[in-house]
């Protein structure tokens, strides 16, 4: 209890505030976390466990249930005769959004919860995950994605046709860059958070 009484003791003060800032201060304190080893380019032991294939399973029912789920909302609202005779704009974000939280709920313990192979791309460069744990979870994400759309494709034919399967589309007065610029800058934003 020693060392409690001190921390209490110092509270706000416990850090000067002449502190080194930029690389300066790395390197003067010992952090109060740890980062795990890099992850290994190539693990061919992975291969013999379950977990891995698991994990692959994992990305795959999320990332079809998503696109199922997402699919069928847009194709909803496009079919209605007005926008407040469905969920509207709103409830397609709400579907996208909540589908998510769901989804990476449900899988962040078996498989990180990734559900886009740009997610998995990111942790790969970041060295959080091997070679062969990435290219495996995006093939998954990718059939996952296939699936699920090919589901709603097969269920609803003539609105999946007739609403364009339920796609984006860049609206008028905008370019097809300003519809990337924006894909890109969202990209971004989703890796950086995770």
């Amino acid at each position: 209890m020693e060392g409690k009484e001190e921390d209490v003791r110092l509270g706000a003060n416990r850090y000067t505030e002449r502190q080194p800032i930029g690389t300066a201060a790395q390197g003067t304190e010992e952090k109060d976390y740890r980062e795990p080893p890099a992850a290994p380019l190539f693990e061919a032991e992975e291969l013999a466990s379950w977990s891995f294939y698991r994990a692959g399973i994992a990305e795959f029912v999320a990332t079809f249930l998503f696109l199922y789920i997402s699919i069928l909302t847009v194709m909803g609202v496009s079919k209605s005769a007005s926008k407040c005779g469905s969920v509207g704009i709103q409830g397609i974000a709400w579907a996208f959004g909540g589908m998510i939280f769901a989804l990476v709920y449900c899988t962040a313990g078996i498989s990180g919860g990734h559900i886009n192979p740009a997610v998995t791309f990111g942790l790969f460069l970041a060295r959080k995950l091997s070679l062969t744990r990435a290219v495996f979870y995006m093939v998954m994400q990718c059939l996952g994605a296939i699936c699920g759309a090919g589901v709603v494709k097969g269920f609803q034919k003539t609105l999946y046709m007739g609403s364009g399967g339920g796609a984006n589309a860049v609206n008028p007065g905008y370019t097809k860059g300003d519809g990337l610029g924006a894909e890109i800058v969202g990209t971004f934003v989703l890796v950086y958070t995770v």
